[in-house]
């Protein structure tokens, strides 16, 4: 028989309330005793960007100039699926790692319970751009976005086409999980890989967009679709997307 921790026992007697506010100043303690570096903040708020993923060293280094600025950001994918109690993980993990900023989320499903101060959370769907442009001017203009949502390749997209174009500069827009790029469940491929419209294809594509001030003038005249992408980063499963200042 399973030994039961102190969360399964604490789940079955007390309320949900003071379950949660236990487990947040338990989160919190632990949270002031770390190394506090974003690995081990992943650990004690239990977000998947760390033990199942490796991501959090790669966004140390890409975020560590932001920890203690005043930042917009925003995490598509708050996690716990249809369960109204559960996720919020990651959300919390930001909170911790930037001090000064406003988090937000959003979710498909309804997650109002793990709001808290400097966290907010809509539902709505990433792929409705009348939804995602009314929380950008809501919550905006973002300094970070992490599309850790659906991973269906069209969402993808659709969100960052929608998003990258209303936020700061300098914005830092960031995929997560682009191995589904492969999978056909998510809109990929592995067979057709190098034509199928996934999410690496689309930003290897984009990379063009970075010397886009040194194509012939012919080429310049069309900046219907000009983004003003700065860099782009490809990681294990990561891509990191940053606009122009």
């Amino acid at each position: 028989m399973k030994k039961r921790t102190w969360k399964d026992v604490a789940r079955m007697v007390l309320p949900w309330k003071v379950y949660w506010q236990l487990k947040r100043s338990r989160e919190e303690l632990r949270a002031r005793l770390s190394k506090d570096d974003l690995t081990s903040l992943a650990k004690i708020y239990k977000s998947d960007k760390w033990g199942f993923h490796s991501y959090t060293p790669v966004y140390e280094k890409w975020f560590a100039p932001y920890r203690h600025k005043s930042i917009r950001f925003l995490e598509i994918g708050v996690g716990g699926y249809d369960k109204p109690l559960l996720g919020g993980d990651s959300l919390r993990m930001w909170k911790k790692y930037f001090s000064k900023g406003v988090i937000t989320g959003i979710d498909i499903h309804a997650k109002d319970s793990l709001v808290e101060d400097r966290i907010r959370i809509y539902k709505g769907d990433q792929y409705d751009a009348t939804f995602l442009i009314s929380i950008a001017k809501r919550e905006g203009p973002f300094d970070i976005i992490i599309d850790d949502g659906s991973h269906i390749q069209s969402h993808i997209i659709k969100s960052f086409e929608t998003l990258f174009p209303l936020m700061s500069p300098g914005g830092i827009y960031v995929i997560e999980d682009t191995q589904t790029s492969y999978w056909p469940k998510y809109g990929g491929s592995f067979d057709e890989m190098y034509t199928v419209n996934s999410a690496m294809n689309y930003f290897s594509r984009l990379t063009h967009e970075v010397n886009k001030v040194e194509w012939g003038k012919e080429a310049k005249k069309d900046d219907a679709h000009h983004l003003g992408i700065s860099s782009i980063a490809f990681y294990h499963n990561l891509i990191f997307i940053e606009k122009s200042h």
